[in-house]
């Protein structure tokens, strides 16, 4: 079995369930820019990827300034009130803490949520105290560049593992000559997990646990 040093984690359907605080605040910015709101299931699917990405699907419109205005008008609603419509999933603390009690892995936080918000997140499940550091996306910021630049500054050795529950944490690891793990309890699904390889593939956080 491969040893990591660093087990990073994704934040939204891999630590936390987003879908009230995401719906609502998506529909707050779509409403305010004269679109019409849509219904869940039309928007969980969205859950993961970088907000402008979803911003553009949504509107239909490539248009800059339109685009982050909408990200800017979620945000401010996600802000104040969104990022409390968070859920943990079972089984999530315990496997940390279990984790945290292994002195030979660390662990961080990758996530394209702004950083600010998801420590926010983190400190609302207790969970903070468990992670070296938390790395946020911005606009035009995608994952890869994240576990990139966490590279180049050293904060993080090759030996990382990237957990998350998206097609898109596992190719910014493998764009990073990292390994992945596909978690199947959040938005992807097992055939878009296993169409992008990943070394593991977990039904649940003991499995993790198990595994580390």
């Amino acid at each position: 079995m491969t040893h990591y040093e660093w087990l990073l984690f994704d934040l939204d359907g891999t630590l936390s369930d987003p879908a009230e605080g995401f719906i609502n605040c998506m529909n707050h910015a779509l409403e305010f820019h004269d679109f019409a709101p849509r219904p869940a299931d039309e928007l969980t699917p969205h859950i993961g990827p970088p907000l402008e990405q979803t911003m553009a699907q949504l509107s239909g419109s490539s248009d800059e300034v339109l685009i982050r205005s909408m990200v800017n008008k979620y945000r401010e609603r996600y802000g104040e009130t969104g990022y409390v419509e968070n859920t943990l999933y079972p089984g999530v603390a315990e496997m940390l803490e279990n984790l945290c009690s292994n002195d030979s892995v660390r662990l961080g936080v990758c996530t394209s949520k702004r950083a600010d918000f998801a420590g926010r997140i983190l400190e609302q499940f207790n969970l903070r105290h468990y992670f070296e550091f938390v790395s946020g996306g911005d606009v035009g910021i995608a994952k890869w560049q994240q576990l990139e630049k966490l590279l180049a500054e050293e904060c993080i050795s090759t030996q990382a593992l990237m957990i998350g529950d998206r097609h898109f944490d596992l190719t910014a690891a493998h764009k990073n000559h990292l390994h992945s793990a596909g978690v199947l309890w959040g938005y992807g699904s097992p055939q878009e997990l296993q169409e992008h390889h990943p070394t593991y593939l977990f039904s649940s956080p003991a499995e993790i646990c198990q595994q580390f």
